[in-house]
């Protein structure tokens, strides 16, 4: 079947996070990604663990290759003469680029938007960056770890008596690929009505502020500060993860509404459940030290699994809080093909996450492993962009494609 970006090229300048998984986006609905890098100065995911059998290498990095699958890759170092010309040529060729450097990167080596858009003028660039390309704060370099922090979520995980307590990694990063593809899949659309590109701009922090509306709103409107409550909701009681049989093991629920309660202490079965303060959702956020010490009780007799299968038979929300070994084995996720395995050159065989949606006509797919540093230099610069083969050779042995 026809994939969506089929016919999409894409220049992938980014690096880290955002950019690249934007990207592999693009490239799992079809497009043809080519992923930009440098030896002089390499990825930093190329150099984050985890490493495949935990020997550090350039090409054996799992977040790389979980980021950069579907991709063709290639080296040029953009601070050389003749590198920025050969960017360039890319960006003649690309429907679509994308960089991730601090503002003003891209036009320091003569490759900003008005720059690229003069050798091609359909070219759709997203740029995106902590904190967007204008303002007094865009040229604070930086990560997602801190922007998690700038956004807002940091205050709010946690305990209220402790404090705060960073969202796992850089939060941010896998929020903001989302709405860059989003973007990009909108430019390209009015440039099928209009024949004309654009330039995107994508703040990561903004981007992450989208995902706290209902906390910003509250302090709008009603001047309230959220605050951290661990486990806990403003509205809904018991809500939290109480432990189960065995080490580590826990189950998550929420109770939402009176039926999920009717149907929880009916599973419980304990007199408690009848205590004239946990009627009611007022009664119990009012008391809910109380009730969680109870409840955990109940369910620290159960083994996890078990009891989510009986308390979602029953009509309650709840889950098994997994190991990242149990989620590979997970049935649900097995049943939908979640995980993909490619056999990769220097890591071998490979799980990746797969396509971030489905889509039921067009369907994408994972079909290449993450490239090894500067693998596709010779498809993409002679078979792709024409080069000749002296000219191509002239560039290596210049260091351009180093």
């Amino acid at each position: 079947m026809t994939v969506p970006f089929a016919d999409i090229k894409v220049v992938d300048f980014s690096w880290v996070g955002v950019g690249p998984i934007t990207a592999r986006y693009l490239g799992d609905f079809g497009a043809t990604v080519v992923r930009v890098e440098s030896a002089t100065r390499p990825e930093t995911l190329r150099l984050t663990p985890p490493f495949a059998g935990e020997q550090p290498g350039l090409n054996r990095s799992g977040y790389f290759a979980n980021y950069n699958c579907n991709k063709l890759g290639v080296t040029i170092n953009l601070k050389h003469t003749l590198g920025p010309a050969l960017a360039r040529r890319l960006a003649a060729w690309a429907d679509v680029a994308i960089e991730s450097f601090t503002p003003g990167t891209m036009a320091d080596l003569g490759l900003s938007y008005h720059e690229l858009a003069q050798v091609n003028p359909g070219l759709i660039m997203l740029s995106t960056c902590n904190q967007g390309q204008t303002g007094p704060r865009a040229s604070q370099p930086g990560f997602g770890t801190q922007l998690v922090s700038h956004a807002g979520f940091t205050w709010l995980t946690g305990w209220p008596d402790r404090t705060p307590t960073q969202p796992y990694a850089a939060y941010t990063d896998l929020i903001a690929p989302k709405l860059g593809a989003a973007a990009i899949a909108a430019a390209l659309d009015y440039r099928r009505r209009s024949g004309r590109g654009q330039h995107l701009d994508l703040s990561q922090l903004e981007a992450g502020i989208q995902f706290l509306a209902a906390q910003v709103l509250d302090y709008t409107v009603n001047g309230r500060v959220a605050m951290r409550q661990g486990n806990r909701d403003d509205n809904w009681a018991p809500h939290g993860a109480y432990r189960c049989q065995g080490q580590d093991r826990f189950i998550a629920l929420a109770v939402t509404c009176e039926p999920e309660w009717q149907a929880l202490a009916q599973a419980v079965g304990e007199p408690w459940c009848d205590d004239a303060r946990f009627q009611g959702a007022p009664g119990r956020l009012q008391h809910q030290d109380e009730l969680d010490r109870l409840l955990e009780g109940w369910t620290s007799r159960w083994q996890a699994e078990e009891l989510m299968l009986r308390l979602q038979h029953a009509g309650v929300p709840a889950g098994v809080v997994r190991s990242p070994e149990e989620i590979h084995s997970d049935p649900q996720l097995s049943h939908r093909g979640h995980f993909w395995y490619l056999q990769h050159p220097e890591i071998g065989r490979h799980a990746y996450d797969g396509p971030a949606f489905r889509l039921s006509r067009t369907p994408g797919d994972v079909r290449m492993p993450a490239p090894l540093l500067g693998q596709h230099n010779e498809q993409v610069f002679v078979g792709m962009l024409g080069l000749s083969d002296q000219e191509f050779v002239a560039l290596l042995a210049s260091g351009a494609l180093e």
